[in-house]
């Protein structure tokens, strides 16, 4: 029994080019690198609770911290 045939590649995410295995989901190293950028520049971020500044690790929901 056959599995028929394999999925078609998605394109790479930066220029829509076929994706290299080697640098997949992206097409080469440069498109890797501009993703890479992306992320370091804060384009790209993962959403969660917001932090204090003034006191990073406690979030604005959350009452301060008493030590004892």
């Amino acid at each position: 029994m056959s599995a028929g045939p394999p999925p078609a590649a998605k394109p790479c995410p930066i220029c829509g080019k076929p994706a290299l295995e080697r640098y997949r989901p992206f097409c080469g190293k440069r498109c890797a690198d501009v993703d890479l950028a992306r992320w370091f520049s804060g384009v790209y971020v993962v959403p969660g609770a917001e932090t204090d500044e003034d006191n990073p690790g406690t979030s604005e929901d959350e009452p301060p911290r008493r030590d004892s």
